[in-house]
């Protein structure tokens, strides 16, 4: 049974960027998803703006499809009224034409809460918020949302944040994301503050290491061109990959209110050992993929897919990171990511520490620590290895086995896809699972270090086949500390 749906307040959501990959595949069939459940009212609008010359019918055949292809079946009546509510403009941030008109389409429900959401290149952040501000449409019931990267270094993230907020208030700005909306990253909070088991064994003294894991099968494709500009670390680990952390990391909050979950997400990315010059080489790895196999099949290597012999951008990255404060002194959390990878996977495994004495005999198997696996994609769940006696007479004799929960087989349904609840938390005015300004500055000033080292170093990524789990210095990484990568997500 799904849990009941309480609908918002009619919206305009404007998607800039609206005929890009992002929207067609997500965040139109997300809103077709919450529009079928009851939470979107008919009276709310969707509009597309981007530059291609379409009008409102030929938009929305484009979305029709797109809902169509995302969803699989569809009911064609609700369709139909979820396409009703489908407009569209053509706009180009940097020239005036067409933007009068837009105001006064907008104007038609000046009481409407307005969410413009920048899916577009973070270049032309600044002139569109500039263009809605002449406008006039950032007043009170306004919020603009921010698709990642918030630019490419602290400097750039600085700039970007200073234009928004010369237009919109840190209030009403939302900087999204959407790992922050899978159902498994919201239960980290259930899991470790409803329930006593876990917070008392939340530290150092009961915790060995953690480990985050974030694997794609697929290449770079037709994202090269972005991609050879940004690589891993950025697209994935300065963004993404710190958010877990955080949420894994912080310190219990007074409440669930947005900035008390938010001042102690801060605290876990200030408290974070530098990784610079100094140590870089020894706490990190980067790779990039070379032709292998993916799914079953021949792929390309990086520089085919580029068209080029001469990047030094990074496909693969693995670190180790220590948190320093009371809490985590000591452990460390061993960070991977990368593309073309055996399996498409997200997890987080913290494994806790190893009993300091057996009472069993030696043949009744091994005694092994255990762990905690959570699972954000492809099928979100929990999963904790427990030691048990295998049954039957015979002796005593230890397994190491998961109790193991699908959210989807748990409670019957098919969790929502992460950009559902965090639109829908931006229409009710509630950033909690959004980035704070200071969350992005305190990020890049542990992230930049980092790209500045392997700036300096002149050293080219590792190669690794294609299929394969990154070159085999990510292995070295955490093996010479005695461990090994989970074989949850291996």
């Amino acid at each position: 049974m799904s849990a009941p749906s309480h609908p918002v307040e009619p919206f305009d959501l404007v998607i800039f960027g609206g005929t890009g990959d992002l929207a067609v595949r997500k965040l139109l069939p997300a809103m077709y998803h919450r529009f079928i459940d009851g939470q979107i009212l008919p009276k709310s609008r969707i509009i597309g703006v981007a530059r291609e010359g379409l009008d409102d019918a030929g938009y929305r055949e484009q979305v029709r499809a797109a809902v169509e292809k995302g969803v699989g079946h569809v009911a064609p009546a609700q369709l139909d009224a979820f396409i009703s509510m489908i407009g569209y403009r053509s706009l180009d941030a940097r020239k005036a034409d067409g933007w009068d008109e837009f105001a006064a389409l907008m104007a038609e429900h000046a009481d409407h809460i307005r969410v413009f959401y920048l899916s577009t290149s973070p270049e032309i952040f600044t002139d569109i918020c500039q263009r809605l501000g002449s406008l006039g449409l950032n007043g009170e019931g306004s919020r603009v949302v921010l698709e990642k990267p918030i630019g490419r270094d602290l400097q750039s993230a600085n700039a970007i944040n200073d234009a928004v907020a010369q237009v919109f208030t840190e209030a009403q700005t939302y900087r999204i994301d959407h790992y922050l909306g899978k159902e498994t990253v919201q239960n980290l909070l259930a899991l470790r503050f409803g329930n006593a088991l876990f917070e008392p064994l939340w530290n150092a003294q009961h915790i060995d290491h953690v480990q985050i894991t974030v694997a794609e099968t697929v290449g770079v494709g037709h994202r090269a061109g972005y991609y050879d500009r940004a690589g891993a670390l950025r697209d994935m680990v300065q963004n993404h990959i710190l958010q877990l952390l955080c949420m894994l990391a912080m310190e219990p909050p007074s409440s669930l209110a947005p900035d008390a979950v938010r001042d102690e997400k801060l605290k876990v990315l200030r408290s974070l050992r530098p990784i610079n010059g100094s140590n870089a080489a020894q706490l990190t790895v980067r790779g990039q993929y070379r032709a292998g196999a993916a799914e079953g099949q021949g792929v390309p290597g990086y520089f085919e897919e580029l068209g080029s012999d001469q990047s030094k951008t990074e496909t693969f990255v693995a670190l180790k990171a220590e948190i320093g404060n009371w809490r985590w002194a000591g452990v460390p959390f061993y960070l991977r990511t990368g593309k073309r990878l055996p399996n498409r996977v997200s997890e987080i495994v913290v494994t806790f520490r190893a009993l300091p004495h057996s009472i069993f005999d030696p043949t009744s198997g091994p005694l092994l620590p255990n762990r905690l696996t959570l699972r954000l994609q492809p099928d979100e769940g929990v999963k904790l290895w427990l030691t048990i006696k295998h049954p039957g007479p015979g002796g005593l004799r230890l397994r190491h086995v998961p109790l193991d929960m699908s959210f989807a087989t748990a409670f019957g349904v098919q969790q929502p896809d992460a950009y559902e609840r965090l639109i829908l938390d931006v229409v009710r005015g509630n950033p909690t699972l959004f980035m704070r300004r200071d969350e992005v500055e305190a990020a890049w000033k542990w992230a930049g270090p980092i790209l500045d080292a392997w700036e300096a170093s002149g050293d080219t990524p590792k190669p690794y086949t294609a299929g394969t789990w990154g070159p085999s210095a990510a292995v070295a990484l955490i093996e010479r500390d005695g461990r090994t990568w989970a074989e949850d997500a291996a």
